[in-house]
């Protein structure tokens, strides 16, 4: 099958070319896919993209009018695309459903872990010459209460990582995972995580719904000092309350690997340029803040994982009309 991948970074190729061997006819472009360059895709009966490639009404008709019958999506999340147009002009949409739910729980305690000790800060200051221990005061997590917002396969491994430092788990999920059953967690109501939980951690899927599920009214409801971790998808957190709920002091730790409008900055590499987001760009003055850039995913196992599924879903489809990771079919 001759794919368009948009949105491709060196590594992108690297794995993508090594899973696919020889199978599909594999185009590699550096642009992200938008209105502007769907038309690139013409002549493709698939195109592969990302978390930040827009698959919206007007791009899904170009694709369809250029003769893309897939979209090959190389990621778990698909908030990005417009699934009713999609059925409407005939496209398929598949994903990767699960890549490596230990790369993303493994970044997240990464970011618990240096935000508690300030690991962040104190690199810095052992750099400029400076020992002094104020300011880099933690707490031991042992004891503590975490609270999980989706438990699905990231969320239940974080719980296993979580306790392994004896920390009570306090979870909100619409489906209780038996596997953290198992662990102990115990399913309440939001009300009752955001009051109870020094670390609340974001592990569900970006939908209407849940859209910015962390916002004013929430982190008022949170325990003062409290820790948000965020993996997920930017637009769970509504930015500018979280902005101020750090000026306040109410939040007292924020981990990001996701933001809200990440899509013109993330991927990459702006250090020569000026920061037009004002928003981000403040987050950037708190020191009990901590960002990555949409890197939890990004692990030797995830990639190697991703690109064989991606290639798979292509192969499917072109076998039989349709994929077992197919979006919306029954």
């Amino acid at each position: 099958m001759k794919v368009a991948v948009f949105n491709t970074k060196r590594y992108d190729s690297q794995f993508l070319a090594a899973a696919n061997a020889g199978a599909h006819e594999l185009h590699f472009l550096e642009a992200r896919l938008d209105a502007a360059t769907a038309l690139l895709a013409a002549g493709f009966g698939a195109v592969c993209g990302f978390v930040n490639d827009t698959l919206d009404a007007p791009v899904l008709e170009r694709l369809a009018a250029g003769g893309t019958r897939l979209v090959a999506l190389r990621c778990a999340g698909f908030n990005n695309v417009d699934l009713a147009a999609a059925q409407r002009h005939g496209i398929a949409v598949v994903s990767v459903p699960a890549y490596s739910p230990h790369a993303v729980a493994e970044h997240t305690l990464g970011l618990i872990l240096a935000l508690n000790r300030h690991l962040h800060r104190a690199y810095n200051r052992i750099r400029e010459g400076n020992f002094a221990l104020d300011g880099l005061l933690g707490f031991d997590l042992h004891g503590r209460t975490a609270g999980l917002i989706g438990t699905g396969k990231i969320g239940a491994v974080v719980a296993k990582l979580l306790r392994g430092f004896d920390c009570e788990v306090l979870a909100m999920d619409s489906f209780q995972n038996p596997e953290c059953l198992a662990l102990g967690v115990r399913y309440v109501r939001l009300d009752e995580l955001l009051a109870r939980a020094d670390i609340i951690s974001l592990h569900c899927p970006l939908t209407p719904e849940n859209h910015h599920v962390i916002d004013a009214a929430a982190l008022a409801r949170m325990k003062k000092g409290a820790m948000l971790i965020n993996t997920s998808r930017g637009a769970l957190v509504d930015t500018l309350a979280v902005i101020e709920a750090l000026k306040s002091g109410r939040l007292g730790y924020l981990g990001l690997d996701v933001y809200e409008e990440e899509g013109d900055m993330f991927f990459e590499d702006r250090s020569n340029a000026i920061l037009r987001d004002d928003v981000f760009t403040r987050l950037l003055t708190f020191p009990n803040v901590l960002i990555t850039g949409h890197q939890a995913f990004f692990t030797r196992n995830a990639l190697e994982k991703i690109a064989a599924t991606t290639i798979a879903n292509i192969s499917e489809f072109e076998t039989i009309g349709h994929c077992r990771n197919q979006i919306g079919r029954k």
